[in-house]
């Protein structure tokens, strides 16, 4: 088992990972009769797209010699109504600017084929950019 998630009422879940025992929370966003107290579970997702596509690259930038410390994603989620789903997400990476036009293009390949991405329903839309600015 990878993990374990309890319904602790009022739509909130903790989630916990079994083997480092960390654990967060989900609420129901507010739009869906939650109190939006903590990320949802359709936030999570969207989040993992994020985190798994900055991850890889840094795995790929390790190998290569590039620092990636200090990047980040921004995450935007789009729901559409029935059935209620994530309709489109958002990824704005903001990446260090000492990267090489070759690094670039080798990183942005590897977000481009995390396995979160590669997870997601392709009706799902994926608007990713990237911005070698840091």
């Amino acid at each position: 088992m990878t993990a374990k998630v309890t319904y602790d009422g009022d739509l909130r879940t903790t989630c916990e990972h079994l083997r480092s025992g960390d654990t967060f929370i989900t609420d129901a966003p507010v739009d869906n009769n939650g109190l939006g107290q903590a990320f949802s579970p359709t936030d999570t997702v969207a989040t993992g797209l994020g985190s798994c596509m900055i991850t890889m690259m840094g795995i790929k930038a390790k190998g290569l010699g590039v620092k990636l410390d200090g990047s980040t994603v921004e995450i935007k989620k789009h729901m559409a109504a029935e059935p209620r789903r994530i309709s489109k997400i958002e990824a704005k990476l903001i990446l260090p600017s000492s990267a090489s036009s070759k690094e670039r293009k080798i990183l942005e390949h590897t977000a481009m084929t995390c396995p979160v991405h590669y997870s997601l329903h392709p009706d799902i839309e994926k608007v990713i950019t990237f911005h070698w600015e840091l």
